[in-house]
């Protein structure tokens, strides 16, 4: 899919932002991810609320493999191929992974500022290094 392909399918859904991810497009609205376009197919975000829909539609988490194993991500789901003819169902949809991208977001732990200060460790007293010397500087200063 291309980025006019994908402009022109979110069209009933409004504006969005399309930016080149991995081997493909990232898809957000309002400074949020909600979709990807990979090679795989078209992957829109869901949450603990709108799997079951996937789910009824027979659609699949979107999933990679690794030399090892392969890694299922349940947080992006395949697109049911019967909304790419009704853009007016894909927009609910599109709107329904906004929302669940959103409550994502709400959930995650807020990142620290940079250069914020982190809370300053006890101060414990250092003890000076004792002073060695060697046994030729003793021996010179002795033997003259």
């Amino acid at each position: 899919m291309d980025r006019e392909f994908l402009i022109d399918l979110f069209a009933d859904f409004g504006p969005v932002t399309i930016r080149k991810m991995f081997s493909g497009y990232g898809i957000s609205a309002d400074g949020t991810n909600f979709a990807l376009s990979l090679r795989a197919g078209l992957f829109l975000r869901a949450d603990e609320v709108t799997i079951p829909d996937f789910e009824a539609e027979g659609s699949k988490p979107f999933q990679y493999s690794t030399r090892a194993k392969t890694v299922v991500v349940n947080s992006y789901w395949e697109l049911p191929a019967r909304l790419f003819d009704d853009s007016a169902e894909l927009a609910q949809w599109a709107r329904a992974a906004l929302a669940a991208a959103q409550r994502a977001k709400v959930k995650k732990r807020p990142k620290a500022k940079k250069g914020a200060s982190k809370p300053a460790k006890k101060a414990t007293a250092k003890k000076p290094a004792a002073k060695k010397r060697s046994a030729k500087k003793a021996t010179r200063r002795t033997v003259r």
